[in-house]
């Protein structure tokens, strides 16, 4: 009898290991599919494919989609300056989703019977691969042994040794999700609301100590140059700007928030490159944008996090708000200068010559050029007209509501 073919979504992580050896001991032909959205170095792809021949896997691929994560999602969230509660950079939120479609579309090609992903019942990257499985590949199964299961992490760790795998299982106490948007870290201090994790449980640790200065340059909102190095693919900037980020330790902390399924969710995360990125371009575009575009872009970028956060990728509407991000970028050229110390960091200015703070109508706080004080006399009476009207009416009328 022809074994069932399913596609195991495969990091090389707890729950991944463990659904591999359990689907192979259930009789499935199990494929394993890393989806590398640009966390992950040859030589740990390489122990990874190892790990999955290990476990029984009777073919593994690495699909490497980085670039389509970086030019369908990461410029956009650069665009919109999205950090979930102005916190965190929807790291693994962002990148599931094209893990999800890029293990979807393997799936097809094989014409596999089923589909599988380690996630448990009580988190919300359930959902993200669940949807979209659901929308790109309807009809194939979908296999969810740790959530099927109601599995601890202890009860997996107990199932791989009982039969005979070795790992560092120490390391698996924490479920870390590696990829070019940051590095989340969950399990043990993150479950408890007075506690936050060990200098030992972040993946880089702090090697530099001194100050330093970084100069990030954008083209329409576009990373395109770190420290005056010009860089053709804007992954590899991005990568440059992790590299020195992070042996400063910048980038971590701890996000709190709703859940796609309601509960109140904590996880670790380090993000050097996507904070230093967003906080530079961030104050690159207060230089260069109008008020009214400042607000706007706040209000739809929220909304784009908050959709993307929420497995809602493909929904229409993401493309519409995408191309607005788009539009508002023609004029956010420039370089901003930060300075690097441990732990921390500090915008120091911009140089660009789309700042609208050099201007020939006055300097803010010194004199003004394009008005007299004659003018200024007269708007201010104007714009307090509707407030005069106002207290007036409560004065005729016997009240006082003046704080």
């Amino acid at each position: 009898m022809e074994k069932k073919k399913v596609v195991l979504a495969f990091s090389g992580g707890l729950d991944t290991s463990f659904c591999a050896m359990y689907l192979n001991s259930e009789g499935y032909e199990v494929y394993t599919a890393i989806a590398n959205t640009g966390g992950f170095s040859d030589k740990e792809l390489s122990v990874i494919e190892e790990k999955a021949y290990k476990l029984g896997a009777a073919k593994h691929v690495a699909l490497d989609i980085t670039h389509d994560y970086y030019s369908k999602s990461i410029k956009y969230m650069i665009f919109g300056n999205v950090l979930r509660n102005g916190t965190y950079p929807i790291s693994v939120s962002s990148e599931r989703i094209f893990q999800a479609i890029a293990i979807a579309d393997y799936a097809r090609s094989i014409d596999a019977h089923a589909i599988a992903h380690g996630s448990t019942g009580a988190g919300n990257d359930q959902i993200r691969f669940d949807l979209t499985f659901e929308v790109l590949a309807p009809g194939i199964e979908i296999i969810t042994p740790t959530r099927d299961m109601v599995l601890t992490r202890e009860q997996e760790i107990e199932y791989l040794r009982s039969r005979g795998y070795e790992a560092d299982f120490a390391k698996m106490e924490y479920s870390i999700n590696k990829g070019l948007w940051g590095t989340s870290i969950g399990g043990k201090e993150t479950l408890q609301s007075n506690q936050t994790l060990p200098e030992a449980a972040y993946p880089s640790q702090v090697t530099a100590h001194k100050t330093e200065q970084l100069t990030l340059t954008f083209e329409e909102g576009e990373l395109k140059a770190v420290n005056g190095t010009v860089f053709a693919n804007p992954v590899e900037a991005i990568q440059k700007v992790e590299t020195i980020g992070s042996r400063y330790g910048i980038g971590r902390d701890m996000h709190i928030g709703d859940t796609i399924i309601g509960l109140k969710g904590r996880v670790g995360f380090e993000a050097a490159a996507p904070i230093l990125i967003i906080g530079a371009h961030k104050m690159l575009e207060k230089h260069t944008l109008s008020k009214w575009q400042l607000y706007w872009k706040e209000q739809v970028g929220t909304w784009y996090g908050m959709f993307l956060h929420e497995a809602q990728y493909l929904e229409p509407v993401m493309r519409d708000i995408e191309a607005m991000l788009q539009n508002s970028q023609r004029n956010v050229n420039g370089t901003v200068t930060i300075q690097l110390r441990p732990y921390s960091f500090t915008l120091v200015g911009v140089d660009s010559d789309f700042d609208l703070v050099k201007n020939e109508l006055g300097e803010y706080g010194e004199i003004q050029k394009g008005w007299t004080a004659e003018d200024a006399k007269g708007f201010t009476r104007i714009l307090s007209t509707p407030l005069r009207v106002y207290y007036a009416n409560q004065k005729k009328n016997g009240r006082n509501e003046l704080p």
